[in-house]
């Protein structure tokens, strides 16, 4: 539909084209003008017709798939508010280890699959896993702020963890979470003996994210939504990950539409996109704390996002840090994890060809994240 709108733009020269861009317009242009104007336009909507159509089989071939996730959580030994602790190896004498994932959508993407799951995965290694599962945005979560979750329910489960395994603890945060750990541990470092982080973010304004131009945009129909809703939907979450690539929802739909539904690629579509659609809200404090303190103003990136009269340095950091950047990632570009890295020291970088999910769940996840995750958790001294 863009293509077809645009081409009258383009055939009067009115489309700004970036200057990097511009040989590769001109030579669009010249092409375009050696065939028939009326042909031209009628083998393009021939194809916004077959995008379109593979992109409508494709939603429907995924509402109709069978697939549905059948792994059982294993056991909660701790609960508060909606927040749980799940217990992935009980028994295990290794390494205690806290993985924390974002507040925006469902813990079990470190557990999405038998062959894709983070935590089952490290089990198996011997190390002592939990997962902190956030859980729903309850009457108790509405008012609670980023310093109530970090300083209050992240730091209950730390301390229940220890009072389990009467061991020092590993903290594992993914993306958001792995921020909320970073917090913690400038905040509590007596609490934590190790610190691994994964595709986090910090400094919200580095490399060519258009996240904030997005958020920036769209402040005063958020600050309206959450105002009226108390919380920040899951649908409005959805539209802002959206409009952070609008064409990639149309092409993985595409793409899925010529996968056999028996294919072990359908299963895994359906999997992560059962995940995606099944978000969760923020407390209206945290959606305002993240979405304008963090994007807009870049607090954390500037050196001065605050809790409790605390200015959150991660050059405080002392203990064992190893720093997991995915390479390709949309969601968290790259610099803004790797100006993290920079802040903490001695902290270890790794960068991973992969994308922002992909990381944790992808076919390559098992050898770039897993296994070498595990050695560096394991190998560490006690």
């Amino acid at each position: 539909m863009s293509c077809r709108s645009a081409l009258t733009g383009l055939n009067t020269a009115s489309v700004s084209w970036n200057p990097n861009l511009q040989s590769e317009a001109d030579a669009l242009l010249n092409e375009i003008k050696r065939h028939d104007p009326a042909a031209f336009r009628a083998a393009l909507d021939v194809e916004h017709y077959l995008h379109g159509l593979a992109f409508t089989n494709g939603v429907r071939a995924y509402h109709a798939h069978p697939y549905h996730r059948d792994l059982k959580d294993p056991k909660s030994i701790w609960a508060e508010g909606g927040s749980r602790l799940l217990d992935y190896a009980g028994r295990n004498e290794g390494p205690v280890v806290l993985c924390i994932p974002s507040l925006i959508n469902k813990s079990y993407i470190l557990d999405l699959t038998k062959s894709r799951s983070l935590m089952r995965s490290l089990s198996k290694k011997g190390l002592r896993c939990f997962l902190l599962d956030w859980g729903d945005v309850g009457e108790t979560e509405k008012s609670m702020g980023l310093e109530d979750y970090i300083l209050g329910r992240l730091h209950h489960c730390v301390q229940e963890v220890h009072k389990q395994t009467g061991r020092p603890v590993t903290l594992l945060g993914y993306c958001m979470g792995g921020v909320l750990a970073t917090a913690y541990s400038v905040m509590e470092p007596e609490h934590i003996e190790r610190l691994a982080l994964l595709a986090t973010p910090w400094d919200f304004h580095a490399g060519h994210s258009s996240h904030m131009t997005v958020i920036r945009n769209a402040r005063p129909q958020l600050q309206s939504v959450i105002d009226y809703a108390d919380e920040l939907p899951v649908d409005v979450i959805q539209s802002l990950f959206t409009a952070i690539d609008p064409y990639g929802i149309l092409q993985k739909f595409a793409d899925f539409s010529k996968l056999p539904a028996d294919s072990v690629e359908a299963r895994k579509f359906i999997a992560m996109e059962d995940w995606l659609n099944d978000g969760v809200p923020l407390a209206p404090r945290v959606a305002k704390e993240t979405l304008f303190n963090w994007y807009i103003d870049n607090l954390p990136g500037r050196g001065i996002w605050e809790l409790d009269g605390h200015y959150i340095d991660p050059a405080e950091i002392n203990c064992p840090t190893l720093l997991y950047i995915p390479q390709n990632d949309r969601i968290v570009v790259p610099e803004s994890a790797l100006a993290l890295g920079s802040l903490i020291p001695n902290a270890e970088t790794k960068l991973v060809k992969s994308g922002h999910i992909g990381m944790v769940t992808g076919k390559n996840a098992i050898k770039n994240l897993y296994a070498p995750l595990a050695k560096w958790l394991i190998s560490q001294p006690k």
